[in-house]
């Protein structure tokens, strides 16, 4: 089973790419379409992000990245379909997650694309906790799913 959550820096887009192109199959692939997630300065409260946590439960984490993968490349037209996340500490800029769908078409990946992203963050036990700069200046820390709710 393909590992799909990473320490930080464990796995590089362009590996990622050289892996679809070595498959059996490769001579299917018309288009790889990339989502890079990366971290972002600013929440949407307008806090200033200093550093971003991420943390998982590993395993099961694992487990449903693979599954959503697995559901995603019998689609029609797709030939690979991975999702990678990092865990550590990141700062604004750095990469936390790489979702690559190989298909014949154009057609076929982007939707495979955009429903693995929306799919990933809703199902994987994946935790962020973001340290910011309030709007009053003041240096906070919090669990990004406890804060939205």
């Amino acid at each position: 089973m393909q590992k799909h959550v990473h320490e930080k820096g464990a796995v590089s887009i362009e590996k990622l790419i050289a892996n679809i192109k070595d498959m059996p199959n490769f001579y299917k692939v018309g288009a790889i379409a990339i989502f890079v997630g990366i971290v972002r300065g600013e929440n949407h409260r307008g806090e200033k992000v200093q550093k971003l946590e991420v943390e998982a439960y590993e395993e099961k984490a694992d487990e449903v990245l693979s599954e959503i993968c697995q559901d995603l490349k019998v689609r029609k037209g797709i030939v690979d379909v991975q999702i990678h996340h990092f865990l550590g500490e990141f700062n604004v800029g750095e990469d936390l997650v790489y979702v690559l769908v190989a298909g014949a078409h154009r057609g076929n990946v982007f939707p495979v694309l955009r429903e693995a992203i929306e799919r990933y963050k809703k199902e994987a036990p994946i935790f962020k906790k973001e340290h910011v700069i309030t709007q009053n200046g003041e240096l906070r820390a919090y669990w990004v799913a406890e804060k939205e709710t």
